[in-house]
Parts: structure tokens; C-alpha cells; sequence
């Protein structure tokens, strides 16, 4: 993947077999836990390019959220915040290699940052 591009879509669910038997049933999506992600199941659709996880709802992840390749998330953080957005969630580590952060665009859109490689 490259700066820009959308990594991965965020599915907030209340109930993880449910949601899992939904997707799959309805899009043909393969739902899976991958070692050291449990209780994130991720999604794969068909085209073995989409993708995303399915992620326990909460009062702060009530909607669908999009994650975007950076470069940099402290570059585009500093970016986002010279241009109206604010942050909703410092950069995080996911593994050694990867960190994730979200933003808030002007319009008041959680937009999830995504840097590096996982795996």
C-alpha cells in the first residue's frame, strides 16, 4: 500500500458471532481471528484486497471508520491539525513495525490513520 491509500474499514459490533455470521452470510466476507488479534476478527471480501475488522462497539466507535495509509503519523497528524482537524487518539503501537492513530476532520469524521507493516 501507499501514502492515501484506505487500508482497512473498522466495523463497530455488539455482538462479535453475530455480526460474523451476518457479513459472511450476506457478502461472502472470511471472517477470522489472526494469532495475537483476538477478539478482532478480521474481514477479507472476495477480491482478497478489502478487508478490515470487526472491533467491539463502544461510546467513542459508534460508526463505520475508514483507516488510511501515511507515511508518517506524526507528519500527517501535524498536517491534519494545520488544516482544521483535531486528534481523537495519539498514535498507538499495533506491532513493532505498525501504529495506528484517528483523527477528526473539520466536519467532525473519525478517520483512522494507519503506518507500517503488520506481520
Amino acid at each position: 500500500m501507499a501514502h492515501g491509500d484506505i487500508t482497512h474499514i473498522d466495523i463497530p459490533v455488539s455482538d462479535m458471532g453475530r455480526a460474523s455470521t451476518f457479513y459472511s452470510t450476506l457478502f461472502g466476507w472470511a471472517i477470522a481471528e489472526a494469532p495475537g488479534f483476538e477478539g478482532y476478527p478480521m474481514w477479507r471480501a472476495p477480491n482478497g484486497i478489502s478487508g478490515g475488522g470487526l472491533a467491539p462497539r463502544d461510546e467513542g466507535f459508534t460508526e463505520p471508520r475508514s483507516y488510511v495509509e501515511v507515511d508518517s503519523i506524526d507528519d500527517a497528524i501535524a498536517v491534519a491539525k494545520q488544516v482544521g482537524g483535531t486528534v481523537a487518539m495519539e498514535k498507538q503501537p499495533i506491532t513493532e513495525t505498525s501504529a495506528w492513530a484517528v483523527i477528526v476532520d473539520p466536519d467532525g469524521n473519525h478517520i483512522g490513520l494507519f503506518e507500517g507493516v503488520v506481520g
